[in-house]
């Protein structure tokens, strides 16, 4: 019952931290461009999959080096996105005279699509050579720098904003320059303590739980640790999409930027924390089963960019990555079968793209 334990109050110490580390980055948008918020906002609404990551490469586990990340991966894109969806569709009445509502990015939201096909694009690359070096890791955060560095040009968040602010975030914009700045910095100390004091226990409560029920440690590492650390995420893109208008591209464009956050700096992280642990610069070398899983993942997100390609992301798109989503973590054997349905759906968008001549649309529409 050890892990029951661990698992029972380090859970919950995640979602809380998650949660406080939310609500600064929810207050200290209205002082920096939107898009660039979100980005950030993603990238810290992520720290508890860094934290559950950093300890497995740390702990120069292998073996589970990628359940995490390649389990969050799919769970934002075959869940995440289409929750957005139906949550607009269904609670924000964006579904009008019987028809299922088009989500609408604007033409500068080309950059998260571009993003997002090169940290996927790359990361094929990782898989087709079977290693991540540390040489890689560079490359993916220098990927995510080129990313903010676009986003820091765009417009700020504006006042406006200001009314979707969680209470927290309210009480401290009206606080002088210096006082905000103090409580903006110290929400984050505090959500950064409370993970790594949670972290390492959760992490090992869920292998434990894993053991008692013999269940694959990789699995439910891959599956459990997600749904705890993406809980508060998804909570905050959800309301943004019941809310309809330009909430609901927000609440898509959050989910996007979490997938480009963890396909860069999370990915990229690891060998980097790898190699320090070991004390020698060193590589991540993956095992059959990881290929499978990464090979499983990039089809996925693959196919996820050329929903976005023509800026829109309709009812079949979500239906479609949730049902592929669904049969995989129902029915795990059917994985190698799931790939060829992505690949198959892959090289069909590739060609109605093309012949709508959209192919590239949302890049060419966007002009950094």
């Amino acid at each position: 019952m050890h892990g029951w334990h661990d698992v029972l109050w380090a859970g919950p110490a995640v979602i809380l931290a998650a949660i406080i580390i939310g609500w600064g980055a929810e207050t200290a948008q209205v002082y920096i461009s939107q898009g660039l918020a979100l980005a950030v906002l993603a990238w810290l609404q992520t720290l508890p999959e860094f934290a559950v990551e950093a300890v497995v490469a740390w702990n120069q586990r292998q073996d589970l080096m990628i359940a995490n990340l390649s389990g969050s991966l799919r769970l934002l894109v075959g869940l995440g996105w289409p929750l957005i969806y139906f949550t607009y569709a269904i609670l924000g009445k964006g579904r009008r005279d019987g028809k299922w509502p088009v989500i609408k990015l604007a033409a500068h939201n080309g950059l998260e699509v571009l993003v997002l096909f090169l940290g996927t694009l790359y990361f094929g690359v990782v898989w087709l050579k079977q290693t991540l070096t540390v040489l890689d890791g560079a490359l993916l955060f220098c990927i995510y720098f080129f990313y903010l560095w676009k986003l820091s040009s765009m417009p700020t968040g504006g006042h406006e904003d200001v009314e979707d602010l969680p209470w927290v975030g309210k009480k401290i914009i009206k606080m002088s320059p210096t006082l905000r700045n103090i409580s903006i910095l110290s929400i984050f100390v505090a959500g950064g303590f409370i993970l790594q004091y949670a972290a390492h226990p959760f992490l090992n409560g869920l292998e434990a739980v894993a053991v008692m029920y013999g269940i694959s440690t990789f699995v439910f590492i891959q599956w459990c640790a997600p749904f705890v650390s993406e809980f508060p995420e998804k909570i905050t893109a959800f309301q943004w999409a019941r809310k309809g208008g330009r909430k609901v591209t927000m609440a898509m464009l959050n989910m996007v930027s979490s997938n480009i956050v963890q396909w860069t700096m999370m990915a990229g992280m690891l060998p980097m924390i790898y190699s320090v642990s070991k004390g020698e610069i060193t590589s991540i070398y993956f095992d059959q089963h990881q290929e499978t899983e990464i090979l499983l993942t990039i089809l996925q997100s693959f196919l996820s960019v050329l929903f976005l390609m023509d800026l829109e992301f309709h009812f079949w798109d979500a239906f479609g990555l949730f049902l592929l989503w669904a049969i995989q973590f129902f029915v795990p054997d059917f994985r190698e079968e799931i790939m060829y349905v992505y690949g198959i759906w892959i090289i069909a968008e590739i060609f109605i793209l093309a012949r709508n001549k959209k192919l590239t649309y949302a890049i060419s529409k966007y002009r950094g």
